[in-house]
């Protein structure tokens, strides 16, 4: 049975399978326990029709935290990234082929809008999977998945200018090469 429309209310705007869930702190301030809220409504979400043909492969949804600095700080330089104070730095994630040829032109063409928009490219970094907790179909379709640290550059002041800056690069990356970035997914927004 539809509602009737009341007020702000309209039935014509019901869809199935759809849902969304927000957890924020007002005063943005960083804890565990928003990560837990997420992960609890994703799991009463379940209803959304996000599953997958196996039990253990969903559809993908995810969550959009902000840069944990003190977490690459300890991780990047055992890949020989060196990171600038935060804020001046920008984490790109991205889902790359996993066939090694067309990755490293993917990361070339990435690399190079990077630099064409005046930042730096401070180094790679493959981000480790847990395959054990994935479904089969999950397994065989995965990307590649890795993370790109942008500097800023010299020209570029920091705050808006450094986002609006990593917004063009993506905008960039994913209209230079159709063909070739087709299997390429920049997830960070």
């Amino acid at each position: 049975m539809m509602m009737q429309k009341q007020g702000l209310y309209s039935p014509e705007f019901e869809h199935d399978a759809c849902g969304i869930g927000f957890v924020v702190n007002i005063h943005g301030k960083r804890t565990h326990q928003t990560v837990k809220d997420g992960l609890k409504i994703l799991a009463n979400l379940a209803h959304r029709g996000g599953e997958g043909s196996d039990e253990n492969t969903g559809d993908g949804a995810g969550m959009l935290l902000q840069i944990p600095d003190a977490f690459f700080r300890k991780v990047c330089p055992e890949e020989n990234i060196t990171l600038p104070q935060a804020g001046d730095y920008g984490v790109g994630m991205v889902f790359l082929p996993r066939q090694s040829d067309a990755r490293e032109k993917c990361m070339r063409v990435i690399d190079k809008a990077v630099e064409e928009e005046g930042q730096v490219v401070l180094g790679w970094r493959d981000t480790p999977v847990n395959e054990s907790t994935i479904g089969q179909t999950a397994k065989e379709n995965r990307p590649y998945i890795a993370q790109v640290f942008i500097g800023r550059g010299d020209k570029t002041k920091a705050g808006i200018a450094f986002d609006r800056a990593l917004y063009v690069i993506r905008k960039k990356i994913r209209s230079s090469r159709p063909a070739l970035m087709s299997a390429f997914r920049a997830v960070s927004r």
